[in-house]
């Protein structure tokens, strides 16, 4: 396992992209995140940090999403728990416009959001968000726990395989794209 952190980005080859798969539980996805949202999370988690750094930081977190913008984005689908969508990192204003943020995304193709409801069966995992890339060549596959100021990469076997298994069944739990869209779209009329 390694930590990611701002100036020092781990970069993961061209074979191991070819899909994004992420849960995300207590904040939104970095790569759906709009600059104020990002910067409230960091305020928030981090605020002895003086301006100097707290820039850099977002503007990393925005660089990430690159990955699904472009010619040639890289397919992601985002699993986000309703917790994460209800939760108003800032005011309501910015909560707004990061829920605009994400309708906006999934009408991309290549872009896939699911929604776990708060009352879905079956879903256990509130405690943890996590990301796993898989492509052509299985030995690059790669999975991350993520917090909202730091990142853990995994990638030596069991773990991947492990975390594999378990995308699957955190699919089970959640709502269609279509129902996740609509879910999205009333919470922020709801704000």
């Amino acid at each position: 396992m390694s930590e990611c952190q701002p100036g020092r980005p781990r970069r993961i080859g061209p074979a191991a992209q070819r899909a994004v798969d992420l849960l995300w539980v207590r904040t939104i996805s970095t790569v759906l995140q709009t600059p104020d949202y990002a910067r409230a999370l960091f305020e928030y988690m981090r605020p002895e940090l003086p301006e100097s750094e707290l820039t850099p930081r977002v503007e990393f977190r925005m660089g990430r999403r690159a990955a699904i913008e472009g010619d040639s984005p890289t397919p992601y689908e985002a699993i986000i728990h309703e917790f994460a969508l209800r939760t108003r990192v800032a005011d309501r204003q910015v909560s707004r416009a990061q829920l605009r943020q994400i309708l906006d995304r999934i009408e991309q193709e290549h872009v896939t959001v699911r929604v776990i409801p708060t009352d879905q069966d079956g879903f256990g995992g509130a405690g943890a968000s996590m990301m796993y890339m898989d492509g052509p060549v299985p030995q690059l596959d790669t999975g991350l726990s993520e917090g909202a100021t730091d990142t853990v990469f995994i990638d030596a076997e069991p773990q991947p395989r492990t975390l594999r298994t378990l995308f699957r069944k955190v699919e089970e739990a959640t709502l269609d794209p279509t129902a996740s869209r609509d879910f999205i779209h009333r919470l922020s009329k709801e704000l």
